[in-house]
């Protein structure tokens, strides 16, 4: 099934005539009405040619509108600075914290879907133009590499995903879409603690050669995240100064087949928090892809192949008596890894069945180098932590359209996962002799995993629709290999480590026409064998391969734990009253628990940490003069514990942002945005000495935005 039409054609796509079946339209008018755009060809003729937009991007799989998807276009992912902030209009997606990549470690940016359990390392899968983002050390995202500028959409597919989107897809999938286009736009602003943002991307075309850039500069002197009376003088700003660049090129090699190429590079500083504590982010990512669309008759293909070359740097202390001292604990200097893979698919269409089959490999190859145990004024130890690791698999998806509006499809993967080269490297700094020489045995499977749906259009936009799925993350080598000290707190790697399994069932309906949209899925999920922090330990005590842990301090290890079980409720809506008032609302239910097992049978009944049952988002979009525009996006998150054990709690917290925006000329708009406008108190975590840190207080920024045709 050729993909949607798209508006726009370059820098990254390519327009070329066909003919299409009737079958065919009506796959494209629903895979357009999924994105928001009306098929120009609705009801005509099937003899009636149709532009077809080769892209970059991978298109949807064949049967997507049978699973939960949401497509949030480039205005809605320019309502906040840091993308993941503007893509958490989606209840239940979010960081393993509450707290955005304006103020979280990198270590914790990994993104997860529907409240199941957040993960640092992140149980959703993030693709941009099916290049995967995850880092390929800890599966973490870097944000600040991917301006929402240079994003045109971000499409969510909730549910484990089978077909091209891969093992780890756990939860699901964030499929952004890099933006297509001749001209420019840009934006630029400079708000309270010390915020000062630049960011533009554009593109132009040379025959039949497109070029597309993107840049973007921001810094933050932060706030203090934790406040008074706990304050002490261990507690300093979280700042940031994140950099990055990109660039892509495009041109047609063949008639009607597609040859892009694309490199990014970003550069990201922070302080953390706590004393002189800082971590740096770099790295490089590049991809090439060849395309070819499916015509009338004629196989479609398409073949990817990428690699990121990323860095970290990152440094923790412990904290004294009254936050008065800090000691460095840790200071991971380096963490060079390499990740690399592709990805191919054949799609075509039998008489009665749109189908695609295809195959994808990832590798990741990485190291921590670090120093730890600080005594008497200088680090004694060193340690070299890593390995190597692959996943990759083949599938196929087929989707078949009966009378009376019936949808059918179904896909099933097989993957083969290998964890090999695996050590930790242990030495006296003072002798050099070596301490510990730990090589954990290779380890390695087979998993097969599948989907299918179905969908039943009931007239005037009204649907009904049904799945069920399963999948499968591997663990990362973070995970598998490297053991950390964060505060007083100590968490265990753990190479044994077992990837981790989702099952569910969802039932959905929903109404896709008309000026009030909406959709509400019911769904039940099981984790199993889910890779989850454990606390084994509590300090004052000294424990084997760590050493002491002062009062609060918390011994962790990575574990697989027996299951989580979870269903809920998620629903949305969107009203459009007239063309200059909108409003949009969405919330999520999930009722999460955990059965640990006879490996931590103390968790049985437990929600999983960082875990909110409820989260509700609404936004409200209003012009009421031709040249003003008001914007206020709500952001509700009921109680979630900051710790397995459910002892460390953090209240519900409600966020309100506002935006009131000039347009001052057609390519010009003055904006004034106030972030967490009633300055709540969004608590983030609380550590076993009931110290809590804080999310950011209220902000305010002035900006410009400037759009310009081609």
């Amino acid at each position: 099934m050729p993909q949607a039409p798209r508006t726009g054609c370059a820098p990254h796509c390519i327009a070329v005539r066909a003919l299409k079946s009737d079958s065919t339209i009506a796959a494209v008018f629903i895979a357009a009405s999924l994105a928001g755009v009306a098929p120009a060809n609705a009801g005509e003729s099937a003899a009636v040619p149709e532009t077809v937009l080769i892209t970059a991007r991978p298109p949807d799989p064949v049967g997507n509108a049978a699973f939960s998807t949401t497509l949030i276009d480039a205005p809605q992912l320019r309502v906040a600075p840091e993308l993941d902030q503007a893509l958490r209009q989606v209840p239940g997606l979010s960081l393993f914290r509450r707290n955005s990549s304006l103020s979280a470690n990198p270590s914790v940016q990994g993104v997860s879907l529907r409240s199941i359990a957040p993960s640092g390392a992140g149980r959703a899968i993030v693709t941009l133009d099916g290049v995967p983002q995850n880092d390929p050390f800890g599966g973490w995202v870097i944000w600040s590499s991917l301006p929402a500028e240079n994003i045109q959409s971000a499409e969510i597919v909730r549910g484990a995903g089978a077909g091209p989107y891969g093992a780890g897809a756990l939860t699901g999938v964030i499929a952004l879409s890099e933006r297509e286009g001749a001209g420019f736009i840009g934006d630029a602003f400079g708000g309270e603690t010390g915020q000062a943002r630049i960011a533009g991307a554009g593109g132009v075309q040379v025959g039949k050669v497109s070029f597309g850039a993107s840049g973007m500069y921001h810094t933050s002197e932060g706030w203090v995240p934790v406040q008074a009376p706990q304050r002490g003088n261990a507690d300093t700003p979280v700042t940031l100064k994140a950099r990055s660049l990109s660039g892509h090129v495009a041109t047609e090699v063949l008639e009607g087949t597609l040859l892009a190429a694309r490199f990014g590079w970003y550069d990201e500083k922070r302080n953390s928090g706590i004393g002189t504590t800082y971590s740096h982010a770099k790295g490089t990512t590049g991809s090439i892809t060849i395309a070819h669309p499916e015509e009338s008759g004629d196989l479609g293909w398409r073949a990817q192949a990428w690699y990121r070359d990323t860095d970290l740097a990152n440094t923790s202390a412990a904290v004294g008596a009254g936050r008065a001292t800090t000691t460095p604990s840790n200071n991971q200097y380096a963490t060079p890894a390499i990740g690399w893979g592709g990805n191919a698919a054949l799609r075509g269409t039998f008489a009665f069945a749109d189908w695609e089959v295809g195959a994808d490999g990832r590798f990741a190859d990485g190291e921590s180098r670090e120093l730890f145990t600080f005594q008497t004024g200088s680090f004694r130890s060193s340690r070299f932590a890593g390995g190597r690791s692959f996943v990759g698999g083949i599938y196929g998806e087929a989707a078949t359209r009966l009378e009376d509006g019936w949808l059918l499809t179904a896909g099933i993967r097989v993957d083969e996962w290998e964890n090999t080269n695996g050590h930790i490297i242990e030495r006296s700094l003072a002798t050099n002799a070596v301490t510990l020489d730990s090589h954990p045995a290779s380890r390695s499977g087979a998993i097969p995993t599948a989907r299918a749906g179905v969908r039943k259009e009931l007239g005037d936009g009204l649907y009904l629709r049904s799945s069920a799925y399963e999948g499968f993350r591997a663990p990362s080598l973070n995970e598998l290999y490297r053991p950390f000290r964060l505060g007083n707190n100590f968490t265990q790697s753990n190479a044994a480590l077992e990837p981790e399994r989702l099952y569910g069932v969802e039932l959905g309906a929903g109404d896709d026409e008309g000026a009030l949209t909406w959709n509400l899925t019911g769904f039940w999920n099981r984790l199993s064998g889910a890779i989850s922090n454990v606390t084994v330990g509590t300090g004052p005590g000294t424990f084997p391969g760590v050493g002491f842990l002062p009062a609060g301090g918390l011994y962790i290890q990575r574990q697989n734990v027996g299951s989580i079980r979870a269903y809920g409720l998620e629903g949305d809506a969107q009203w459009e009253l007239d063309p200059d008032f909108a409003l949009r609302g969405a919330f999520t239910l999930t009722d999460a628990k955990v059965n640990g097992g006879t490996r931590a049978a103390q968790l049985t009944g437990k929600r999983p940490s960082q875990t909110p049952r409820w989260t509700v988002t609404g936004g409200v979009v209003a012009s009421p003069f031709n040249d003003l525009t008001l914007e206020a996006y709500l952001r509700y998150e009921s109680l979630r514990f900051s710790d397995d054990l459910n002892t460390l709690r953090l209240p519900d917290a409600t966020t309100i942002d506002a935006k009131a925006t000039w347009h001052i000329w057609p390519t010009t708009d003055l904006y004034l945005a106030v972030d967490n406008l009633f300055n709540a108190k969004v608590a983030t975590s609380r550590g076993g000495d009931q110290v809590v840190t804080y999310d950011a207080p209220r902000m305010l920024r002035i900006g410009v935005t400037v759009a310009l045709a081609p």
